[in-house]
């Protein structure tokens, strides 16, 4: 197949194009920034453009037979909120409108699972309740119902897939994490006894790797994650043993600390200064997430390979090998 990938640089665009190069696909590569290509992605063709560049992404998606669309704008407290609509739900409704024009068969969009914000009920199906609880989760909403619109055309495939955290190997967004588990400066706020629900990022891959080879799928929305959810607690256990070190003891309480996040975000971000400590970095401790992957198990015959142990150690094992927790 011809496969259209946007954000073809970030930790899963990158490893999709990898992934389903090594299958025998062609690919087609949306990118910000070319320098960010090197030694990430060498895609069959690309294209070094926004996602709202109609020329760019016509060219992108003529003559291919799937786009994957992974671009997001996730969330940095000094963006200005109209960046979250222009690449999140605009930006989907661009890639949806010049796909379709195109003549692609089948779009995949990437959404997250913070459509449902604080899940009340776990595990969470893919139609429990949608409860946004910040702007960068409103507009990933959004852009979901966009996708709707299409499915009821008709014309061309969209599926949804809402991922659970994403980690492994190439993922920075979890390093700061890792680096202050090893050097014993992590803070447990609150009980942590919230679900946490991860997946590594070869499961991940293969998850949009069964989903192109499944037909009939047109209006489908998949949770994609690890076989277990595990408390918040265990899953910084298991990465304070992943790293040799141990488990992280000093506990404070959460609402003193949501509040300071709150009181940074309001001096740092009218002087455009990304703030020590956001709200969104608190809620991390008190979100509820945990997702039944039952639809994708029995519809995609998608079955999650790397526990949390190993994916931990191989994640670890690439940080010290890149040199990243010193």
């Amino acid at each position: 197949m011809k496969i259209a990938i946007t954000g073809a640089t970030g930790f899963l665009g990158s490893n999709l194009t990898r992934a389903l190069q090594l299958e025998g696909h062609t690919i087609h590569a949306l990118v910000r920034d070319e320098q960010k290509m090197e030694g990430l992605i060498e895609p069959d063709f690309f294209v070094t453009a926004d996602i709202n560049d109609h020329d760019a992404l016509t060219k992108l998606f003529t003559g291919v037979d799937a786009v994957i669309h992974t671009v997001s704008n996730f969330r940095v407290v000094k963006g200005t909120d109209e960046s979250y609509y222009q690449t999140n739900q605009q930006g989907t409704e661009s890639a949806l409108k010049i796909a379709k024009a195109c003549g692609v068969k089948r779009f995949i969009h990437t959404s997250t699972i913070g459509v449902h914000g604080d899940v009340k009920q776990t595990p969470a199906k893919e139609d429990s309740p949608l409860n946004p609880g910040d702007l960068y989760q409103s507009t990933k909403l959004l852009a979901e119902e966009a996708c709707r619109k299409y499915v009821e055309e008709g014309d061309m495939e969209v599926i949804i897939v809402r991922p659970t955290s994403q980690y492994g190997p190439g993922d920075l967004r979890m390093l700061k994490m890792f680096r202050m588990i090893k050097n014993q400066r992590f803070l447990l706020i609150g009980q942590c006894t919230e679900n946490f629900h991860a997946v590594y990022i070869d499961d991940l891959v293969s998850g949009y790797q069964r989903i192109l080879e499944t037909s009939n799928l047109n209006g489908q929305i998949f949770f994609i994650g690890g076989e277990r959810h595990v408390s918040l607690q265990k899953y910084i256990d298991t990465a304070a043993r992943a790293l040799g070190v141990k488990k992280p003891a000093i506990r404070v309480p959460y609402w003193p600390v949501h509040f300071a996040g709150w009181l940074c975000e309001l001096v740092c971000k009218p002087l455009g200064i990304e703030p020590p400590l956001h709200r969104r970095r608190v809620k991390f401790f008190k979100n509820n997430r945990a997702f039944n992957i039952s639809r994708a198990k029995r519809v995609l015959g998608y079955a999650a390979q790397v526990d949390l142990d190993e994916g931990m150690r191989r994640t670890v094992d690439w940080y010290r090998s890149e040199g990243l927790l010193d």
